[in-house]
């Protein structure tokens, strides 16, 4: 290959996108195993990679030249090879310190713990020396290479100001768990998470739960990237087109979610909006008909609500790692917090606010079918959309125009205002 990623597991990746977009060439994302490594650094069968996990570290032994800053850190993200020979460096650096700045992240006096043992752990650390923080530790299971075991690090260093993660915990497939429980260090600040899929991990999503500042890693993987291509053809990438990209990057695979009361247009209005943005359209509901063989109403008649809002909260744990959706909610969907946390990993939650007054009563909702238990859903349900959601749609007459309130906060949302 000319240009391309190595990696243990590469399903998970943005950055062939990102480099398409950055400067046109194709980028390959090539899977190989430990075994394989060896031969594939002593063939040389390539112009410039980028290196993530796990091999950050192992291929250091293969290169002719490491930067400086790189052999200091103790790993290598970035290989080029001109003249034949093999050059090493690290654009995690640049890339972790932009994100930490772009979010204002203070670190300058900080307790700061690192997750993870890996090269971007090692990263992290440079980061923070770099930023003025002043007690670091590196955190991993075992202890080993110089790390504090997680057990100590809650006990020990509950009093830490500042997260970085920088394991693969919580990263597509494996969504939904999280290094550790923000709960134990009540002296939190802020979060940074690596990891960039999902867009928002479950540490991520637990911080801001507890008004914790936290980031994912979309825009450190973007700027790293910039760096990165920057080296491997000798061209300058400016800022507002870093910018840019990330903009564009999370316009491109963040969900749009709509919740609201049954009736209230969420199907109509969500797949109006996924065939403007050219996205996929699910409806929560019509999933849960397409697994079990049988409708919402069938559910909660034969087997209870409570059955229903478990198969509900499977369906909504599946779709929710999907990117690039519209999904349509169903009215009890926010009742259960784990489902608005899933919602809100990789997408952005509205609200569609139709009054009451407005709203379709039909006889296949058991839970709605008449204005009286209409009524009663909409006062025990109304505090929890408007708390849970990004933006609040006020609803009007016509879907179209729903659609369009909902698509110009998209557009604003991914601007540059």
């Amino acid at each position: 290959m000319k240009y391309g990623l190595i990696a243990e597991r590469v399903g998970h990746s943005f950055s062939a996108d990102i480099h398409k977009r950055l400067f046109g060439y194709d980028y390959e994302l090539k899977a190989i195993s430990r075994d394989s490594l060896d031969e594939f650094l002593k063939t040389r069968e390539f112009d410039a990679i980028n290196v993530t996990i796990p091999y950050k570290e192992a291929v250091i032994p293969f290169l002719d030249y490491v930067n400086p800053k790189a052999l200091e850190i103790g790993a290598v993200n970035t290989v080029v090879k001109r003249g034949g020979k093999l050059y090493g460096y690290n654009t995690d650096f640049m890339g972790m310190l932009a994100m930490i700045r772009r979010e204002g992240i203070e670190l300058s006096g900080k307790k700061f713990l690192v997750l993870g043992s890996g090269g971007t752990s090692k990263t992290a650390m440079f980061v923070a020396r770099e930023l003025g923080c002043v007690d670091a530790y590196r955190v991993s299971r075992s202890g080993r290479d110089g790390c504090i075991t997680y057990e100590n690090a809650r006990t020990l260093h509950s009093d830490a100001e500042v997260i970085i993660n920088t394991t693969p915990c919580g990263m597509f497939p494996e969504t939904g768990v999280a290094a550790v429980d923000v709960n134990d260090y009540p002296r939190l600040e802020a979060v940074v998470d690596a990891v960039y899929n999902p867009l928002r991990s479950k540490l991520v999503t637990d911080a801001l739960n507890k008004g914790v500042k936290a980031v994912g890693g979309l825009y450190m993987l973007v700027a790293q990237a910039a760096y990165a291509a920057e080296l491997f053809v000798d061209k300058t990438v400016e800022k507002e087109r870093v910018d840019e990209i990330f903009r564009d990057m999370l316009a491109a695979k963040q969900n749009v979610v709509i919740v609201g009361m049954p009736g209230c247009g969420k199907t109509s209005t969500g797949r109006l909006i996924a065939e403007a943005l050219g996205f996929e359209f699910v409806d929560t509901d019509k999933e849960i008909q397409a697994r079990t063989g049988r409708t919402p109403n069938e559910i909660i008649t034969e087997s209870g609500e409570p059955a229903f809002r478990d198969i509900e909260s499977e369906v909504i744990k599946d779709v929710s790692k999907l990117q690039s959706r519209v999904i349509s909610t169903g009215g009890g969907a926010i009742l259960r917090k784990e489902n608005i946390d899933n919602l809100r990993s990789n997408g952005r939650i509205y609200f569609l606010d139709r009054d009451i007054e407005h709203l379709c009563i039909t006889s296949d909702r058991p839970l709605s079918s008449t204005y009286e238990s209409l009524k009663k859903r909409y006062d025990e349900r109304y505090e929890i959309y408007c708390s849970c959601c990004d933006k609040r749609i006020v609803a009007v007459d016509g879907k179209q125009l729903n659609a369009n309130a909902i698509l110009e906060d998209l557009k604003y949302e991914n601007s540059c205002n």
